[in-house]
């Protein structure tokens, strides 16, 4: 088989024992990779209900197609569970190395089963699987872990996904670290992972991934060599954070916990802002040339920045930046560390400390809950305090580390207004009143609301649409705050598209055009593929996703948004407009519909499923 080693690793801790699965082709073509495999393993195999903390949970690392191959955009790799802040699927893509490494280790993905009754991590050498021991790891930072890990196999190339004490903790948000500097971030399986005993997982492998067509590939690989400082220099340069200006401008910047979209200090935590203050260096992920990822260090008084572990994306500055009322970017660079350090989402955790905010400001928490902390918007120093109790469970922090939603309701009062969440993941930072077709994006997402699959409202309304829109069948500019079946239809087709990125392994920031994407695919694995069966495998995908979400008792009424969007900013920023709920719903029933849906239950229907060839899925909704 090319592109794919062909084995999936199966690793029983309850038993202690592995073993492995070798895959028919058909498997790979059909569900591609990353969230694809997820999806298959989570609903075929998991029971219903199974507590997400507990043994029964799978946990899921699934490599992409591009995954491990000499190509930008292939360091991409997928970590799935049921998610114990959703109560439904549960995913995150992730960059760095670990990944590639272990595809060239020999497998296409793990899968996870049962709880080790000690801490353990898992080696994989070339094809070779040892459970060992973690006891004397547990507790430890994801720098300790790795450092140990790497001391003890004698090899400092080793590559690994991890937790650190937020994961061990059970932070509902806790997430997957791989190679200190890349987090599989949202929807809490850093938690799973904690819950199973299982501290790491560390590859070394030195196979190449077999090519089909290596001189098509090698011309391909080329292209983009010679081409990434035009398309993408930008974000060598400012990194993800270049453009918080234009989303400032524009109104959709989250200010104080999404009370508006507007920050009076954008400025100071730009991109070019940080580049030029205390950013020291730019890394990247495998084979790729653009090297977007920052690298900051501060060495002062009361404020030490370690620069092994990497600096701030955009969503990072957003969530403890502009979104808790901070415009320091040492303290969010610190917040950043912690974060990294202990294994825990930054959206999340921003967000945790912005709805707190919100709560002390109106009275619903006092310093005597927050033991002593000013936690007004603003105060650097208290997010940065926050944030370690959370990570540590500690005094307010452990309430918070078990989601906005469970907090909200045990403050109780009008705290739930301030809990901007779907389905109890917390938004990212992109205000989804200037763009109504994201806000769309955000009910519907399976994991709970989601940039990454979503929908960018800002080029469908440029006239002329460019080929990105046409190629699929999309003439009509509409308006970003247009709500209608064509904007719903654009939605549909773009975000299936987003998913394949997550099912192949490929970074969305790299701009392979899609015909580029399948001629990819088709060097690695000699298959006359093309963007139709691509986009089928994407829909696919989604479909299982919703599908477990039905199975797992979510209903329609879980696609919806925060009570916050449907109300103005404080500021009243010209750009912005309030989602009304009964468009939203119109919305929604289209949106079912064109998917092959029930329009009143959301529940995909036994002939879309024979459609896309998973029939097996409809015993699983029974």
């Amino acid at each position: 088989m090319n592109g794919y080693t062909g084995k999936i690793l199966r690793v029983d801790l309850s038993e202690g024992k592995t073993w492995v699965d070798e895959m028919p082709e058909s498997f790979y073509r059909r569900y591609l990779g990353g969230n694809g495999f997820v999806a298959y393993y989570l609903l075929h195999e998991m029971p219903k209900g199974v507590d997400a903390l507990g043994p029964d949970n799978l946990l899921i690392f699934g490599t992409g197609t591009f995954t491990g191959l000499p190509i930008a955009g292939a360091g991409r790799s997928t970590v799935g569970a049921k998610s114990p802040l959703t109560g439904g699927y549960g995913s995150a893509d992730v960059g760095g190395f670990f990944g590639a490494e272990l595809k060239q280790a020999g497998y296409d993905g793990i899968v996870v089963h049962g709880k080790a009754p000690e801490p353990v991590y898992l080696w994989i050498n070339d094809g070779e699987v040892e459970i060992r021991d973690a006891s004397h790891l547990w507790g430890k930072s994801t720098l300790e872990t790795q450092e140990t890990i790497q001391e003890e196999l004698d090899d400092k190339r080793v590559r690994l996904a991890m937790i650190g004490p937020a994961g061990e903790k059970l932070v509902r948000y806790a997430c997957v670290i791989n190679d200190l500097r890349h987090a599989a971030g949202r929807t809490g399986t850093g938690a799973v992972m904690g819950s199973k005993n299982l501290k790491a997982v560390a590859a070394r492998g030195k196979a190449r991934v077999p090519v089909a067509d290596q001189e098509k590939f090698r011309e391909l690989s080329r292209w983009m060599v010679e081409n990434w400082k035009d398309q993408h220099w930008g974000m060598h340069d400012l990194g993800t954070p270049g453009g918080l200006m234009g989303l400032n401008a524009m109104g959709a910047l989250p200010t104080r916990n999404f009370q508006d979209g507007q920050f009076e200090g954008a400025e100071k935590i730009t991109g070019s802002t940080l580049r030029d203050t205390i950013m020291t260096g730019r890394e990247g992920c495998y084979a790729c040339p653009v090297r977007c990822k920052r690298v900051v260090e501060v060495h002062e008084e009361g404020m030490d920045i370690d620069p092994i572990y990497g600096g701030p994306e955009y969503e990072t500055i957003g969530s403890f930046g502009s979104n808790c009322g901070v415009d320091d970017l040492k303290a969010i660079s610190k917040a950043h560390e912690i974060c990294n350090a202990t294994s825990m989402d930054t959206i999340s955790a921003g967000m945790a400390v912005s709805f707190a905010m919100e709560c002390f400001e109106n009275g619903l928490l006092t310093t005597e809950d927050t033991g002593g902390l000013e936690l007004r918007f603003g105060n650097a120093e208290a997010m940065v305090a926050l944030t370690q109790m959370i990570a540590d469970r500690e005094g307010l922090g452990d309430l918070l580390a078990e989601g906005t939603d469970i907090a909200a309701a045990k403050i109780g009062g009008s705290a739930s207004e301030y809990s901007i969440t779907v389905k109890g993941q917390p938004f990212p930072m992109h205000e989804c009143r200037t763009r109504h077709g994201q806000g769309l994006g955000y009910a519907l997402s399976p994991t709970g609301a989601d940039h990454m699959h979503n929908f960018w409202d800002d080029g469908m309304a440029n006239e002329p649409l460019g080929e990105t829109f046409q190629e699929l069948g999309v003439y009509e500019a509409l308006p970003r705050h247009d709500l209608s079946p064509g904007k719903v239809r654009a939605y549909m087709y773009g975000s299936n598209w987003q998913w394949v990125h997550n099912h192949l392994g490929n970074c969305m920031f790299i701009s392979w055009s899609r015909d580029q994407m399948a001629n990819i695919v088709s060097a690695m694995t000699g298959w006359k593929t093309n963007v139709w069966e691509l986009m089928r495998a994407g829909e696919r995908g989604v479909t299982m996703m919703r599908a477990f979400n039905m199975r797992e008792g979510l209903t329609r009424d879980d696609d919806r948004l925060p009570l916050r969007m449907q109300s103005h900013f404080v500021s009243g920023s010209v750009n912005e407009e309030p989602i009304d709920p009964e468009v939203l719903e119109e919305a929604k029933e289209t949106f079912y519909a064109m998917m092959g849906w029930d329009p009143e239950t959301g529940v995909p229907t036994e002939a879309k499923l024979q459609e896309l060839d998973i029939a097996w899925v409809a015993d699983q909704l029974k």
